[in-house]
């Protein structure tokens, strides 16, 4: 599996995540402020969008994942 794709896994499951526990109808509701990461989620990938740097891409390739996407 390569960079590109966990990123894409990551980024999705932390929305998800927040979701849920930010969410008041969500069973594992605990406080609405979990949005907050929703959105700084949504920032980083419209900021890799246009700078084309990612940390959590430099993560990965440091943990020994194949680069994949744009930089591979």
């Amino acid at each position: 599996m390569t960079t590109e794709r966990l990123i894409r896994i990551i980024a999705g499951a932390f929305v998800m995540l927040s979701l849920a526990l930010g969410i008041p109808g969500s069973p594992i509701f605990v406080s609405q402020w979990f949005l907050a990461f929703t959105a700084f989620v949504g920032v980083n990938l419209f900021q890799s969008g246009i700078t084309r740097w990612c940390l959590m891409e430099d993560i990965l390739s440091k943990l020994g994942v194949k680069r994949g996407g744009i930089h591979g």
